[in-house]
Order: structure tokens, then C-alpha cells, then sequence
């Protein structure tokens, strides 16, 4: 086997000068023995047999490597231009990729400028904001030393008079029929138990109509009497109420000016300095509160906690654990100080109270004398209003008056002026409008007279233009007529 191994079995012919070609050449056939010998049915030689001979095995030896060697040239040659073209494909890609980072670049790079100016103007407006906050924060800090006028408000006369309505105030009085009725309801039940309201009404209705004039007199005399005094306090009720409201808007407008003042100095105080806040002021004659037993006694134990150079919330601990195992015994003690505190702070809050109610009602009474004192004041302003008033309408009447006389000494033989081009196309318009449009406005109709004025031309214009100055030339030879009939009338006076 190892003979058949070394030398191959089928002989191959020299190469020729045509071997030279690229093309591979053909196999040999093979022959039935080396077919078995190579499936393994023939059996091996034995190795007494003579080896081929040395010129036919050298000959076969140098055709299978010249084959290998063309074979191998043709592989590399494949592999080469595979090679080339993996090399073009692979820098196609690589410029593609160089292409796409470019342009992401390129968007990074405008995302982050974006980014950039809007980051730029969020600290803008936060700035603006931070100016805005610190402005607020000292016009918070304005607390103006204003004088507001105490007393009562419109608003609160006018509550006052709904609740003394409701608790049962001067009311409208009642006509005369209502007065009657009330008269004679009892003497018409009495004769009609089983009629109703409805019923009752309608006699007593029917009962009126029969009445006297001289038996309605009183009812009216004295609803009369009742009206006039309704509406003395009425009156007198509706001026206090209007005197009110001007010495109300007078004051608010003295209380601006002063707040404005107040402000602007503020204002430019702010802006050198900084002031802090202030906390709201607690009374400091209200009581304060009595502890409970628990802090009694955590206040005597803290002090010998501390001296052990406790930390506070270890002290709070340890109290607290030795307030929960003590009996009811060793609390008592505690409890009945606390107790004790407890009446004493409800006798000083009792005191207190009844102090402040004291100061609420002497503040009431100073109210209510300042009230009286502010209606006054109002009184005399309505006073001072309706006297300019009254001197305005005399002023007008006056006038009024004199232009009147002016009239009358007008004498009536004097011509009068003519109308001008415009008023006399008005004169024609007007009466043509007013057929057209039955119940139309005064003020619509002088609208459109004058929208149809504007929109005539210059031509139609010249011919009310030429009306208007023949009537001028009539109404100077009328007046010249007239003047001159005046001067001869004095010559002979």
C-alpha cells in the first residue's frame, strides 16, 4: 500500500508548448484495476514486485507540478481582482460614512448654536425676572402711615337702614282705603265668620264704593299727614347719603395723593437701601399659654440632663420614656401645677377679653361721634354744591332772559337772512327722503343729506350755488331799502 501511496497509479503525458495556456488539462480515464485498487477490492501487491521504472515516474512527477503551479497562479490571480474590488467597495463605504458624520456634524453643530441662544435668552428673561422679584419685594416692604378716615361708610348706612326696616323702622305709610280696611275688618267678620281673605276683600271692596267723601276725609287727612313725614325722613335720609358720597370721594382723593407721596419717597428710599422684613407684632399684654404637666416636668428634668452633658433630643427621649413609665401617683403633682396655671390663664383671658371689648366699643362710640361730625362736614359741602348750582341755573335763566328780550326788541320788518346753497339743497333732499322712507330719524335724514352732498358734482353744486346768490342780492336790496327807511324815520323824529 505505502508503493501504490508514493507513486500514482495512471501515467500522465509531458507537458507540451500548448500547456502554457491558462485552460486545465484533461484526466486521464482511469482503468478498471485502478478503480478496484482504489475502492480496495484488489489486493495489495506484494513487495517483491519490481518498481516501475525511474525515466516514466520522474516524467509523471513533473506534469502534477507544473499543474499545481498553474493552478496555484490562477487562484492568486482570482483572488487579486477579488481583493480590488473589495478594496473599492470598502473605500465607497468609508466616503459614504465620511459624508454622513460630515452632515450629522454639521446638524450637532446647529442644534448646539440653537441650544446656545436659547440657553442665553432663558438667563435673560431669569434676570428679568430676578429685577421683576426684588422690585415686588420692596414694594411688599411699603407700609404707608396714611390717616384713614374712621366712621361709617355709605355702604354700611345703607346696612343699617335695611336692618332698621327689618326690626320694624318708619315704613311708606298706607293709603287711605288700606287705613279704612284695617278700620272695619273686625265688624265685617263679625257679620261674615265663614268668609275667606278672597271674600273678605271683595266686601270690603264693595263696602268703599258706597262710602261718603266726608267719611274717606279723615283716611285721607291722616295718610296725608303719615306721607309728609315718610318723605321728610326719606328726605333728610337721601341728602345725608349723597353729602356722604362727596365727602367719601373727597377723601379718597386727599388719601391717594397722600399714599402717592408716600410711595415715590419709598420708592426712591428703596433703591439706596435695602430694608429687612419685619415680623408681625404679637400683643404683648394677651396671656400666653399655661404648659401641660409633660413640659413642667421636662422643664426640672432638663436641667440635670444638661449638667450630664446630654444632647436636647437626647433629652427629649429620655424625658419622654420616664413621662411614659411613671404611675398616676408621681404625675399628680405636675397635673395639679398645670391645672392651677390653666384657671389663672383662663381668669387673664377672661380680663383680657372684656378689656378689648371695652376698647371696641369706646373705639365704637369715638366712631359713631366722628360720624356725626363727618355728616356735617358733608352737610356743608352739600350746602356749598347746590348754592353753585343754584347760582349756575340763575346765571342761565339770566341769560336766557336777556336773549329773549334781544328777540323781542328784534324789529319784525327787517329782512331776514337767505340760506345758504347747502341749506337749501337740505330744504329739497328733506322732502324727497321723507316720501321714501316714512318714519325715518331726524339725525339719519341729516346723515343723508349730507353723504348726498358730498357725492354731487361740482356742476349740480354751481347751481345751488347760483339760488343762493340771487337770494343774497334780493336780501341786500331789501336791507339797503330798509336801512334806508330807518334813517329818514329818525331824520323826521
Amino acid at each position: 500500500m505505502a508503493a501504490v501511496a508514493e507513486n500514482p497509479t495512471f501515467a500522465e503525458p509531458p507537458p507540451t508548448k500548448k500547456a502554457r495556456s491558462k485552460k486545465a488539462l484533461k484526466p486521464k480515464p482511469v482503468s478498471s484495476n485502478e478503480a478496484n485498487i482504489a475502492a480496495g477490492a484488489v489486493p495489495e501487491p506484494s513487495p517483491v514486485a519490481s518498481p516501475p521504472p525511474e525515466n516514466s515516474a520522474g516524467k509523471e512527477n513533473h506534469g502534477s507540478l507544473s499543474l499545481k503551479k498553474k493552478k496555484k497562479g490562477a487562484a492568486k490571480g482570482k483572488q487579486q481582482v477579488s481583493d480590488a474590488s473589495s478594496f473599492e467597495k470598502q473605500l465607497q463605504e468609508m466616503q459614504e460614512q465620511l459624508e454622513k458624520l460630515k452632515i450629522e456634524k454639521e446638524q450637532t453643530e446647529e442644534m448646539l448654536k440653537e441650544k446656545e441662544e436659547q440657553l442665553e435668552t432663558r438667563d435673560r428673561e431669569q434676570e428679568k425676572l430676578k429685577t421683576e422679584l426684588k422690585k415686588l419685594q420692596k414694594i411688599k416692604e411699603f407700609k404707608p402711615t396714611v390717616a384713614f378716615p374712621l366712621g361709617i361708610g355709605i355702604k354700611d348706612m345703607e346696612q343699617d337702614k335695611k336692618e332698621k326696616k327689618k326690626k320694624g323702622g318708619k315704613k311708606k305709610p298706607s293709603p287711605p282705603y288700606v287705613l279704612w280696611c284695617k278700620d272695619q275688618w273686625n265688624e265685617v267678620k263679625e257679620a261674615n265668620p265663614d268668609a275667606d281673605f278672597k271674600a273678605m276683600s271683595n266686601l270690603l271692596g264693595a263696602k268703599w264704593k258706597s262710602v261718603t267723601a266726608e267719611e274717606k276725609k279723615p283716611y285721607e287727612e291722616r295718610y296725608q299727614a303719615e306721607k309728609e313725614a315718610y318723605l321728610k325722613i326719606a328726605g333728610n335720609e337721601k341728602r345725608e347719603l349723597e353729602a356722604m358720597k362727596l365727602l367719601e370721594d373727597e377723601q379718597k382723593h386727599k388719601t391717594a395723593i397722600e399714599l402717592l407721596e408716600q410711595y415715590l419717597l419709598f420708592k426712591q428710599e428703596a433703591e439706596k437701601e435695602n430694608n429687612k422684613k419685619t415680623k408681625k407684632e404679637k400683643d404683648p399684654l394677651k396671656p400666653k399659654h399655661p404648659m401641660s404637666a409633660y413640659f413642667i416636668f421636662s422643664n426640672e428634668r432638663r436641667a440635670a440632663l444638661l449638667a450630664e452633658n446630654k444632647n436636647v433630643l437626647e433629652v427629649a427621649k429620655i424625658t419622654g420614656e420616664e413621662w411614659k413609665n411613671m404611675t398616676d401617683i408621681q404625675k399628680a403633682p405636675y397635673e395639679e401645677i398645670a391645672l392651677k396655671r390653666k384657671e389663672q390663664y383662663g381668669q387673664e383671658m377672661e380680663a383680657y377679653k372684656q378689656k378689648k371689648e371695652e376698647e371696641a366699643a369706646n373705639l365704637k362710640k369715638d366712631g359713631e361721634e366722628f360720624m356725626k361730625l363727618q355728616i356735617q362736614e358733608a352737610m356743608q359741602l352739600l350746602k356749598k354744591k347746590e348754592k353753585t348750582e343754584t347760582l349756575i341755573k340763575k346765571e342761565k335763566e339770566s341769560r336766557q332772559k336777556k336773549k329773549k328780550n334781544e328777540e323781542k326788541t328784534v324789529d319784525p320788518n327787517k329782512p331776514k337772512r337767505p340760506a345758504s346753497s347747502f341749506l337749501l339743497f337740505s330744504k329739497e333732499t328733506r322732502k324727497c327722503i321723507v316720501e321714501e322712507r316714512p318714519g325715518i330719524n331726524h339725525s339719519t335724514i341729516t346723515a343723508l343729506i349730507s353723504l348726498k352732498w358730498k357725492e354731487i358734482s361740482e356742476e349740480e353744486k354751481l347751481v345751488w350755488n347760483e339760488k343762493a346768490a340771487q337770494a343774497k342780492e334780493a336780501y341786500n336790496k331789501e336791507l339797503e331799502a330798509y336801512n334806508n327807511k330807518l334813517a329818514a324815520e329818525n331824520k323826521d323824529n
